[in-house]
Protein backbone atom coordinates (compact mmCIF):
# COMPACT_ATOMS: atom_id res chain seq x y z
CA UNK A 1 0.00 0.00 0.00
CA UNK A 2 1.92 2.84 -1.15
CA UNK A 3 1.11 6.30 -2.73
CA UNK A 4 1.47 6.62 -6.09
CA UNK A 5 4.52 9.05 -7.23
CA UNK A 6 6.26 8.54 -3.59
CA UNK A 7 9.06 7.05 -2.43
CA UNK A 8 6.64 3.80 -0.66
CA UNK A 9 4.41 6.61 0.64
CA UNK A 10 6.75 8.12 3.45
CA UNK A 11 9.52 10.28 3.22
CA UNK A 12 8.95 11.77 0.11
CA UNK A 13 7.52 15.28 0.96
CA UNK A 14 5.84 14.72 -2.47
CA UNK A 15 2.44 16.61 -3.16
CA UNK A 16 -0.56 13.94 -2.06
CA UNK A 17 -1.99 12.42 0.65
CA UNK A 18 -1.19 9.80 2.64
CA UNK A 19 -1.23 5.92 2.07
CA UNK A 20 -3.56 4.07 3.42
CA UNK A 21 -0.92 2.34 5.80
CA UNK A 22 0.46 5.58 6.52
CA UNK A 23 -2.58 7.08 8.06
CA UNK A 24 -2.55 3.44 9.88
CA UNK A 25 0.74 3.87 11.36
CA UNK A 26 -0.07 7.35 12.62
CA UNK A 27 -3.66 5.86 13.65
CA UNK A 28 -1.92 3.41 15.50
CA UNK A 29 0.68 6.33 17.58
CA UNK A 30 -2.61 8.06 18.53
CA UNK A 31 -3.13 5.48 20.43
CA UNK A 32 -2.45 4.71 24.27
CA UNK A 33 -1.62 1.12 24.80
CA UNK A 34 -3.01 -0.94 28.35
CA UNK A 35 -0.06 -3.16 28.42
CA UNK A 36 3.54 -4.22 27.02
CA UNK A 37 2.76 -6.06 23.62
CA UNK A 38 -0.59 -5.31 23.24
CA UNK A 39 0.98 -2.76 20.33
CA UNK A 40 3.04 -5.00 18.70
CA UNK A 41 0.47 -7.66 18.22
CA UNK A 42 -1.96 -4.55 16.83
CA UNK A 43 0.79 -3.77 14.56
CA UNK A 44 1.26 -7.72 13.26
CA UNK A 45 -2.46 -8.34 13.04
CA UNK A 46 -3.90 -5.13 11.52
CA UNK A 47 -1.06 -3.70 9.68
CA UNK A 48 0.62 -7.04 9.06
CA UNK A 49 4.21 -5.74 8.78
CA UNK A 50 6.52 -6.58 11.67
CA UNK A 51 7.61 -3.99 14.48
CA UNK A 52 10.83 -3.35 13.26
CA UNK A 53 9.24 -2.44 9.64
CA UNK A 54 6.35 -0.47 11.59
CA UNK A 55 9.03 1.93 13.27
CA UNK A 56 10.94 2.41 10.07
CA UNK A 57 7.93 4.01 8.48
CA UNK A 58 6.93 5.77 11.38
CA UNK A 59 10.61 7.40 11.73
CA UNK A 60 10.26 8.33 8.04
CA UNK A 61 6.52 9.70 8.59
CA UNK A 62 8.13 11.87 10.98
CA UNK A 63 10.39 13.85 8.73
CA UNK A 64 6.92 14.21 5.95
CA UNK A 65 5.11 17.39 5.80
CA UNK A 66 2.21 15.41 4.48
CA UNK A 67 2.44 13.29 8.03
CA UNK A 68 2.54 16.96 9.77
CA UNK A 69 -0.39 17.86 8.19
CA UNK A 70 -2.51 14.85 8.54
CA UNK A 71 -1.98 15.16 12.20
CA UNK A 72 -0.33 17.39 13.70
CA UNK A 73 -0.82 16.22 17.39
CA UNK A 74 0.72 12.82 16.98
CA UNK A 75 3.39 14.39 14.35
CA UNK A 76 4.72 16.97 16.60
CA UNK A 77 4.56 14.42 19.94
CA UNK A 78 6.51 11.83 18.68
CA UNK A 79 9.33 14.66 17.09
CA UNK A 80 9.60 15.61 20.85
CA UNK A 81 10.24 12.59 21.87
CA UNK A 82 12.39 11.34 19.26
CA UNK A 83 14.33 14.43 19.65
CA UNK A 84 14.81 13.81 23.45
CA UNK A 85 15.93 10.31 22.58
CA UNK A 86 18.35 11.73 20.36
CA UNK A 87 19.95 14.18 23.11
CA UNK A 88 20.35 11.46 26.17
CA UNK A 89 22.80 9.59 23.31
Amino acid sequence: MTSEGTDGGTGGGGIGALSPQDEAVLGVERRSWPRPGAKERVIRERLGISPTRYYQLLNALLDDPRALAHDPVTVNRLRRVREARRGRR
